[in-house]
């Protein structure tokens, strides 16, 4: 063994001894300064928000946290670069190990409240926010003592910053995004454990014992790995259609992502008060600032009922990407439903397309010498296609009281068509 391998391994493994108790993973062990990071204000915010915002709506367990996720994401980033430093991952630092360590561990520092509410909304991304909060105080200095390097550290979440490129972070920005990356090997876990569902779990054992380091790509596989790598996509795939996208989960995120719509449009509410938020502030900010009824029937469980559902490919979706666009066509619905006997407002209805989603299959497959796209895998780019295809329907969502009302207009259904949208 090199001398550079003992110095990288004793970076992994020398003084983790402050155990932290989890529910999936069991005990997971830091280094006392490690641990400083997760006393850090920035981090104890991540306790207050949900991992799964509105899920537990659908499934009452779901109301795990982002903290315990990223203590999750940083234990499996501390076995994914063992198991890669004693297959020769020699290149690594000291430094370097624990720049990674730190950003596995605060990867979600940055994250917006209420999952995918404010995706849309013209704000910084959530990884260019943590790397902001990384390098700042306290975070600079805490990083900084733990053994990181903060620039890396925050360069390696935020694939925006100007921090020097290296090989060392490219490799490392591979290990913490990609298709077998430990923020996936975490939630997909962690999110079917509390949701009492059987989609998610993954072999987390056999996948890093058949992981080999690429400078230059991150980890390859050998063919024997096919069937998790395949395991992992269809996985995900479940757990979008049943739990990540399920109706009633994405009705309710529709709610809030509306209430902050309205009250960025009005003035009553600018971008900046939506950073550093929690799911109770969030909510505090609506009721403060625009009392919306949005988020009261959220509270009180009266969520929107799905009216229609469409095939994406019926739908002009550059029309709709554009939030406002969605704002006056859900007006025309209303005037449309009103002309039909329905006493209706715009605000009673929202149209909610689908976010991109991908799905990574960006391995190689040493013992195929080919990538896994063109592998012996029966996942071909048509499969990850119809994948998404089945994902991305097209929801009108209606106020509640109006769910049976509305079924007495006994062509309501063609009128909520996407071909009436326009006028």
């Amino acid at each position: 063994m090199t001398k550079m391998i003992k110095t990288i391994e004793a970076s992994l493994n020398e003084d983790y001894t402050r155990p932290v108790r989890d529910v999936l993973w069991g005990h997971i062990y830091m280094t006392d300064k490690l641990a400083r990071l997760t006393e850090s204000a920035p981090f104890m915010r991540l306790h207050r928000i949900l991992q799964l915002g509105p899920v537990y709506l659908v499934y009452p367990g779901a109301t795990h946290t982002r903290a315990s996720h990223s203590i999750g994401v940083y234990h499996l980033g501390r076995r994914l670069l063992q198991n890669l430093v004693q297959r020769g991952a020699d290149w690594l630092t000291s430094d370097g190990v624990k720049s990674f360590l730190a950003a596995c561990l605060l990867h979600d520092l940055g994250h917006f409240p209420y999952t995918h509410s404010l995706k849309e909304l013209a704000l910084s991304s959530h990884e260019k926010l943590t790397g902001e909060i990384i390098l700042k105080e306290p975070l600079k200095s805490l990083a900084g003592s733990a053994g990181a390097d903060p620039v890396l550290t925050a360069a390696i979440i935020d694939k925006d910053s100007k921090a020097p490129h290296s090989d060392e972070l490219r490799f490392y920005r591979k290990l913490l995004s990609g298709a077998l990356d430990p923020d996936k090997l975490d939630y997909l876990n962690r999110d079917a454990r509390y949701c009492g569902v059987p989609y998610g779990a993954q072999d987390v054992d056999f996948i890093f014992s058949r992981l080999y380091p690429d400078k230059e790509r991150g980890v390859d596989i050998e063919s024997r790995l096919i069937p998790n790598v395949e395991s992992v996509l269809f996985s995900k795939y479940l757990m979008y259609r049943t739990v990540y996208w399920h109706h009633q989960v994405r009705a309710a995120t529709a709610m809030v992502k509306k209430a902050l719509i309205n009250g960025i449009d009005s003035g009553k509410l600018a971008n900046e008060d939506l950073y550093g938020l929690e799911d109770t502030s969030l909510f505090t900010l609506l009721d403060q600032k625009i009392g919306s009824p949005l988020t009261e029937s959220i509270r009180e469980g009266r969520i929107f009922f799905t009216a229609a559902e469409f095939s994406h490919e019926i739908v002009d979706f550059q029309s709709i990407r554009g939030i406002k666009n969605r704002g006056v066509y859900e007006e025309n619905l209303a005037k449309k439903l009103r002309k039909a006997g329905l006493e209706i407002s715009g605000e009673d209805i929202i149209i909610d397309i689908p976010e991109p989603v991908s799905f990574e299959t960006g391995l190689y497959v040493l013992d195929e010498e080919r990538n896994f796209s063109s592998s012996s895998s029966a996942f071909r780019q048509e499969t990850i296609n119809a994948f998404i295809n089945t994902l991305y329907s097209i929801r009108i969502f209606i106020n509640q009281k109006f769910k049976e009302t509305i079924k007495t207009i006994s062509n309501y259904y063609s009128i909520l068509n996407p071909e009436n949208w326009r006028s």
